[in-house]
């Protein structure tokens, strides 16, 4: 399975997560045409090497080019101190991303990206997404951040994205509202439900752009995976601090999981649809993968059924004495099987109706998501109407 790990020891901000990415590309300079190519309004993109703590990496610059000539912009609007009063809404933002020549699905993600920021920005100011209004210049440049690292997300290709847990920094930032804690408020909101931590370093390690990109991609926030390296990129932030401020990216392949398992059977001949049914439940009470039934013809041509249940080993003993108690058979087959599965992450999302869970599970290069089915069941009821009624809306 190709993996992406993000290493986030030092936060994360859009234009160091894009200047990892781009040192795992296989053509960087052919990508930064590409994106200079878009004409994203006033954007151009330029790629320096940087050094922090004698480590080489990789620094993407973002420059307006008509209303900031030669000033390099910083990561989102709490930074900027420029005296202009130009605003963008969301509206605006959608509107630019729908002229720019992307595919679907990398629209769709710089999207959802920024929806996530604008909801965490409407939440802490009280007032709809509708109405969030971001400052122009911080605007475009965390918009050029995000269409560029969904871009590479988009050609890297890779089945599972995993981040740290992420440094946010501490003490406090100055912004346009004054002076606010670290992280900043609509950080804070982002990265509600993934792990977070501050060390000793003060200032923002975490922006809003930041967070919004873990929170969208990342499928899991661990440790690294036990992998097979094939390419480590170094994002550099500008500022300097006895820590390397960089956001190190990895990829690689891991081994697709799979799992020896025990399939454990028998031939039934002498119970009724009653004792089968009290059986199956008792069985899987021991912690069993699967268990269930199968019409089988048996000697003599009598009906019966096939009582099949798979578990790991380790559960093999207590298995086979639930089997021997709850039903009458006199002899048991065990199989040793291989057992391949996806992975799985399970993740909420918005209905007509309310909020639900969904599982999705990837990996041999295929998606599958599939709804829970207690949380349609529980929106069905309080709502009154069926299942096939609720509807899973667009991030």
């Amino acid at each position: 399975m190709r993996v992406i790990y993000i290493e986030c020891n030092m936060g994360a901000a859009g234009d160091m997560i894009m200047s990892a990415l781009i040192e795992l590309h296989n053509d960087s300079d052919d990508f930064i045409k590409r994106l200079n190519k878009l004409n994203i309004p006033d954007v151009k993109f330029e790629k320096q090497k940087s050094v922090k703590c004698g480590i080489h990496g990789t620094h993407i610059n973002v420059y307006l080019n008509e209303m900031v000539e030669n000033e390099k912009i910083h990561e989102h609007v709490h930074s900027h101190h420029h005296n202009h009063h130009h605003h963008r809404s969301i509206a605006d933002i959608k509107n630019i991303v729908n002229n720019i020549d992307l595919p679907e699905k990398v629209k769709n993600d710089v999207l959802s990206v920024y929806n996530i920021i604008a909801d965490a920005e409407s939440k802490v100011h009280g007032v709809n997404i509708e109405n969030i209004h971001f400052h122009e210049v911080g605007t475009m440049d965390a918009l050029a951040d995000i269409v560029g690292c969904c871009m590479l997300i988009n050609e890297l290709s890779a089945d599972k994205i995993i981040a740290s847990p992420v440094n946010t920094g501490k003490g406090t930032v100055k912004c346009a509202h004054g002076i606010l804690p670290v992280p900043a408020p609509a950080t804070a909101n982002i990265l509600k439900d993934i792990p977070i931590y501050n060390n000793e370093i003060k200032g923002e390690l975490c922006t809003p752009t930041g967070a919004a990109l873990l929170k969208y991609f990342v499928d899991e926030f661990n440790s690294m995976p036990l992998m097979k390296v094939s390419k480590i990129g170094y994002g550099m932030g500008t500022k300097d601090f006895d820590t390397a401020n960089c956001v190190r990216a990895i990829i690689g392949d891991t081994e697709e999981k799979k799992q020896e398992v025990i399939e454990l059977c028998c031939n039934i001949d002498d119970m009724n649809g009653e004792m089968i049914g009290f059986a199956l439940n008792k069985i899987k009470e021991t912690g069993v993968l699967d268990v269930f039934t199968s019409s089988v013809s048996m000697k003599k041509n009598r009906p019966g059924i096939l009582l099949t249940c798979i578990c790991e080993k380790e559960k093999r003993e207590e298995v086979l004495k639930s089997i021997f108690k709850h039903t009458s058979t006199i002899g048991i087959r065990e199989s040793i099987c291989k057992r391949y599965v996806l992975d799985r992450v399970e993740k909420s999302v918005k209905t007509n109706y309310g909020s639900i869970k969904i599982k999705e599970s990837f990996g041999y290069g295929v998606v599958k998501k599939k709804a829970e089915y207690e949380d349609l069941a529980r929106l069905a009821q309080e709502n009154n109407i069926s299942i096939s009624e609720i509807k899973i809306l667009d991030n």
